[in-house]
Parts: structure tokens; C-alpha cells; sequence
């Protein structure tokens, strides 16, 4: 690993989480000397990576992240594949849809589609989710043995409400249900009042690359066996678009 990149992308990392920082908030962050964050800080800055905000000493991510992170979703296959099941998800079902990939220990939402009742909603995509605490995020979990791993080594777990589940065993639990039915769900545990369910989604090498969900205001739970078939319809058929042999593909653990 070269120091000097694992540096710079920790300096990313840290002002992804806290949004706006100094580089004397940066380096005790990173426990690195302030002198070090300066000049990884003003190098970034050349590059468009990270800002200045304007008045403040603080720093943030800048416009160059959005672009990186847009050409990364560009080049997607799983998006491009899974947008137009999940305007037909969305439709059928009557809730917002969501696709998302892992990253480490969270759930990167890589496309939305808005609840099809024209209402005004917030679009989704770049959100990230701990994965422990969202269907999604278990519905990959489930099939993948380093997932499970990391979700180990993250103790103790990050509770987002007071529904989140912390508990491996608990966890553990609704890993195996979802293998074997191909569903996770989630109530309440990301967000107050609002409920998920997700089914996950294989590639031509039976990994799994990704999931779907149907997100569910917790008014509307639980949600009629319909709306669970629809769903588990829908990761079948992208799956099977991307070359799956079979849904759900195999367990790895």
C-alpha cells in the first residue's frame, strides 16, 4: 500500500463523514501531523477533490467527487440493467424502489425510483446506508461469506434508531432466513417510519453483485405476499439479465 494514497483517501473518507472539517479537526481524525493533512489537504485541493469553504477554515469533498462518482455509475451494468424493472416494481407495488451495492460495512444507493404516486421525494442516489441496518444490505450480506466477516469485525454495531438491530446472533438469524427465501426485510431500523424489503441480485459468475428493494412507510406494514412475489420476480429477472444461471444463486459462507 503507498502511504501517501492510503492518506489522501482517508482524508476523503474522513470528510465524507463529518462533512465539513479544519485540518486541525482532520489531522487529530487522523491522528497524523497537521503539517502531513496540509499538504495531502492542498494537493486535493489542486485537484478539485476537496474545497475550501468559502469564509470558513473548514474544508469539504469537492466538485470533482461528484463527477468521479457519476462516470462510476455510468459504467454500471447493474444500473443500467435494473432501471426499467424498477419503474415496473415501482408501478405494480404502488412503493419508491431502491438499488443498492456494498460497500465494506454499507449499502451504496446506486439507483431510485420514486413512489409512482407523483409526489415530490427527495432522489436517493449516493446515499449509503450501514448494510446492518437496511434490507438491502442484508439481502447481499446473506450470500456473501466476507460480508458476514466484516459485519463481525464492526462491533459494536451502529444503532440509527431504536429499532436498529446490533446483535450478531439476531443478524445472523435473518441471514440465514433470507438465503433461504430470497427476501430481507428491515422495520424501522434505518429510518423511523419507514420499512424495507430486498431480494438480492446474482451475476453470470452466481456472486452477488447488488440488491433490490421495495422501501414501505411503516403505516403500509406489513406488506401483502403480493408485493414480496413481485419483488422476488424482479431479482430473478435482472439477475437473469446479467447472466445468472439460477436465483438465488448459491450461499458462500
Amino acid at each position: 500500500m503507498i502511504q501517501s494514497v492510503d492518506r489522501a483517501v482517508r482524508v476523503l473518507s474522513a470528510l465524507q463523514g463529518s462533512r465539513r472539517m479544519t485540518l486541525t479537526e482532520l489531522a487529530g481524525a487522523l491522528g497524523l501531523p497537521a503539517s502531513t493533512v496540509h499538504g495531502i489537504v492542498k494537493t486535493l485541493v489542486g485537484h478539485g477533490m476537496v474545497v475550501q469553504e468559502r469564509g470558513s477554515t473548514r474544508y469539504m469533498l469537492g466538485p470533482r467527487v461528484l463527477l468521479l462518482g457519476n462516470v462510476y455509475l455510468d459504467t454500471l451494468e447493474l444500473r443500467s440493467r435494473t432501471a426499467p424493472w424498477a419503474g415496473e416494481l415501482a408501478r405494480r407495488t404502488g412503493f419508491a424502489v431502491r438499488t443498492g451495492v456494498l460497500l465494506v460495512n454499507e449499502v451504496v444507493i446506486i439507483h431510485h425510483e420514486p413512489r409512482p404516486d407523483g409526489s415530490r421525494q427527495m432522489p436517493e442516489v449516493g446515499i449509503v446506508i450501514p448494510a446492518h441496518a437496511s434490507a438491502l444490505g442484508k439481502a447481499i450480506t446473506a450470500f456473501s461469506a466476507e460480508a458476514q466477516k466484516t459485519a463481525g469485525e464492526a462491533t459494536p454495531l451502529r444503532s440509527m434508531t431504536g429499532e436498529t438491530l446490533t446483535d450478531l446472533a439476531v443478524l445472523q438469524s435473518q441471514w440465514d432466513d433470507a438465503a433461504a427465501t430470497g427476501v430481507a426485510s428491515e422495520m424501522e431500523e434505518a429510518v423511523l417510519g419507514e420499512c424495507a424489503l430486498a431480494s438480492p441480485i446474482f451475476d453470470a459468475f452466481d456472486g452477488v453483485v447488488g440488491a433490490i428493494a421495495v422501501v414501505v412507510p411503516a403505516t403500509a406494514w406489513p406488506v401483502e405476499t403480493s408485493v414480496r412475489e413481485a419483488l422476488r420476480e424482479t431479482a430473478r429477472a435482472i439477475s437473469r439479465e446479467l447472466g445468472a444461471p439460477g436465483w438465488p444463486g448459491p450461499r458462500v459462507v
